[in-house]
């Protein structure tokens, strides 16, 4: 048995520990950063996901002083680079570039990370609705005209898909416009979209920022907006209710997260600082410039729109017949 004394002394070290560690956690988060900052995303470059964490991650190194590093991780519907966080230091030194995927997945996969338990949240940074684009050479030139191919050849129509929030939007988008279809995934927009203009597939729904180069170009023909509105980087583009699917919307929102447990003060300066580049006009410029809006929510609010979102997209996988897996 223990003296009593020795007893008494290690209940008066935890005591004094606890006490501490508030000062202590204050002391690390007033030193932060102090080395460079690992932004993992989990989709292959040329996407979305990465244009956003590129233009951002530069913005905020210049502000903190420290080196935004991109890191993508692709693969496994965007589940390796974020089971990556949930596993990391929550010491605001690993943190991930996350996308409507992130609400979705729980819908259909089994996860190696609790989605709500695993993550706190810095900041949403945009949304944007997405494109339906097909094939320059197709014959279909208007989405009424690619429902009607679709439906007289079943399974002739393949959707090239980068997973994730696109899968998601892809089988959607089959449903209600009511044909049977072939979704091809890829590991990002970018080589999606590369395979829908070499011909290898026939249509891809594709975010404004990573579809809008290749409308540009003319290397794929976009049949509609899905959105309530035009959108005013393609104004020609009619929106799905013009076009004949007027129950088919679906936008991408961009966001970062960090392992949970990430002191607090640390979620709030980055938080600041995040607010501090969408206010700036070039930001404002750049976002819209790719079909984005700036959307800012603070680290409690998307704490609440994570599970609301994640219930929203577990309805359409019903709705959609996706099964988990």
């Amino acid at each position: 048995m223990e003296p009593k004394h020795a007893v008494r002394s290690a209940v008066g070290a935890a005591l004094v520990a606890g006490a501490l560690q508030p000062y202590a956690q204050a002391a690390t988060s007033a030193a932060y950063p102090s080395r460079p900052i690992r932004l993992i995303v989990p989709q292959a470059p040329g996407g979305s996901n990465d244009i956003m964490a590129r233009y951002f991650g530069g913005k905020l190194s210049e502000r903190l002083g420290h080196q935004v590093v991109v890191d993508n991780r692709p693969g496994a519907q965007g589940m390796i680079g974020t089971d990556m966080v949930a596993k990391s230091n929550p010491d605001g030194y690993t943190m991930l570039m996350t996308s409507t995927a992130f609400t979705m997945n729980p819908a259909v996969f089994t996860l190696p990370y609790d989605s709500t338990k695993d993550f706190d949240w810095v900041t949403m940074l945009g949304s944007s609705p997405v494109l339906i684009t097909v094939n320059a050479s197709l014959p279909a030139k208007s989405l009424r005209e690619l429902v009607a191919l679709a439906k007289s050849k079943p399974n002739y129509i393949t959707i090239a898909s980068a997973g994730g929030f696109m899968h998601f939007v892809s089988a959607m988008f089959r449903s209600q416009a009511g044909f049977d279809g072939v979704i091809a995934l890829y590991k990002g927009g970018a080589p999606a979209l590369i395979d829908v203009v070499s011909g290898q597939a026939h249509l891809a729904i594709a975010t404004i920022p990573t579809g809008g180069p290749f409308v540009r170009s003319g290397k794929v023909r976009a049949l509609a907006v899905a959105a309530d509105k035009r959108s005013p980087v393609f104004p020609d583009v009619p929106t799905t209710a013009e076009a004949g699917i007027p129950e088919y919307r679906a936008s991408i929102w961009w966001a970062w997260s960090v392992r949970s447990g990430t002191p607090q003060p640390i979620l709030a300066r980055l938080n600041g600082e995040i607010a501090a580049i969408q206010k700036l006009p070039e930001t404002q410029k750049r976002l819209s410039t790719d079909g984005a809006e700036v959307a800012m929510r603070t680290p409690a609010e998307m704490r609440a729109f994570i599970p609301e979102d994640m219930d929203r997209w577990a309805k359409v996988a019903r709705d959609a017949g996706m099964k988990k897996q």
